[in-house]
């Protein structure tokens, strides 16, 4: 009995047939250029994607912020009116705020 080899199927199994189609898409010179710009562009440029995401979550706080600031000068310039437009409101406000009295006054602060 004698067996015939042949050097085709010696050299050329199924599998590595498709190891090669993946080893040359994976080790393409412009795949690993471009993967490479990709991951150095997300994480170590000054001007990366995560960089971005951060500026633009501190804006979206300082938006809040300036919105918040901005009642509350609208507000406090509100008040100001009040407290400008009579004598009445001025006293007392004085009196809450600052316990001013007048000289025939006495007074109770009664704490709840």
């Amino acid at each position: 009995m004698s067996f015939v080899i042949h050097s085709n199927y010696i050299n050329m199994p199924a599998f590595n047939k498709t190891g090669n189609k993946f080893r040359k898409i994976f080790l393409n010179k412009y795949l690993i250029v471009l993967v490479s710009f990709a991951v150095f562009v997300t994480f170590f440029d000054e001007h990366s994607f995560i960089h971005r995401w951060q500026s633009h979550q501190r804006i979206s706080r300082m938006q809040e912020e300036l919105k918040f600031y901005q009642e509350e000068i609208k507000s406090t310039k509100q008040k100001k009116m009040e407290l400008q437009s009579s004598d009445e409101n001025l006293e007392k406000f004085a009196r809450e705020h600052y316990y001013m009295k007048k000289q025939s006054e006495d007074i109770f602060i009664i704490k709840e």
